[in-house]
């Protein structure tokens, strides 16, 4: 029986010179990605990066409140960087935007193309996921997660998965609205914890807020003795990021 043309030797499906090509290439798209972001964002500090819902509507009680919490801590110092999208991104970079501080969009090229909102002082254009929450993560200060589907679950299973296998520096993650999040902190203690798969002293690297100023506060708190610029330690755990 004549061999397969589309398998070499060792039955393995062949890859065509062409599409090997285009693979090597992409490593400099990428490459300027991070050449970009780390350029862009190193001099914009402190800064808090914000997540939720890119469905949620502007007269939606969450997007009233990510907008006031943008705008506070925009006002406290901190720069704002969200995803760049509609919803809650939009929510997060319009308070900002009225604030003090920059406003800044990483956006990210998707099939069904996300528009980017007009409130950021700052944009980047992504195509790769992996590279846009390597920035999300370098230059946070903290993280503020509200109410929102698979994309902020991602981010902030990131982030959770980061500081607990000491990847990055421990750095405030901070969930809005205590009715959306409970049934997930209340799995992660009755099942994760029972069964052994996190430690119960994970479940503190995450704090529950619902007010603007809580907010801000917490984020105050965490760095009251030790100021927002990462040690001579955390510069090398965030070099190898």
């Amino acid at each position: 029986m004549e061999r397969d043309a589309r398998l070499d030797r060792q039955g393995v499906p062949a890859i065509d010179d062409g599409q090997t090509t285009r693979e090597s290439w992409k490593i400099f798209q990428i490459m300027a990605e991070f050449v970009e972001g780390f350029e862009r964002l190193a001099r914009i500090r402190p800064s808090v990066s914000i997540f939720g819902s890119a469905r949620t509507p502007t007269d939606h009680p969450y997007y009233r409140l990510a907008e006031e919490i943008a705008l506070a801590l925009s006002d406290a110092g901190f720069s704002v960087v969200s995803g760049g999208g509609p919803g809650i991104m939009e929510a997060a970079n319009k308070g900002a935007f009225a604030g003090k501080s920059p406003s800044i969009g990483l956006n990210i090229v998707l099939p069904h193309e996300q528009l980017g909102n007009p409130y950021q002082d700052v944009s980047l254009q992504f195509r790769h996921f992996f590279s846009r929450k390597v920035m999300f993560v370098k230059y946070a200060s903290a993280y503020v997660v509200l109410p929102g589907g698979f994309g902020t679950l991602d981010e902030l299973a990131e982030i959770l998965t980061l500081v607990q296998t000491g990847k990055s520096r421990r750095i405030p993650i901070i969930l809005v609205h205590a009715p959306f999040w409970r049934g997930l902190l209340d799995w992660f203690r009755e099942t994760l914890v029972a069964e052994g798969t996190i430690d119960a002293t994970d479940l503190d690297l995450v704090q529950v807020l619902d007010k603007p100023g809580e907010v801000v506060d917490a984020i105050f708190a965490h760095y009251a003795h030790r100021g927002f610029e990462p040690s001579a330690e955390e510069r090398a755990i965030l070099l190898e990021l």
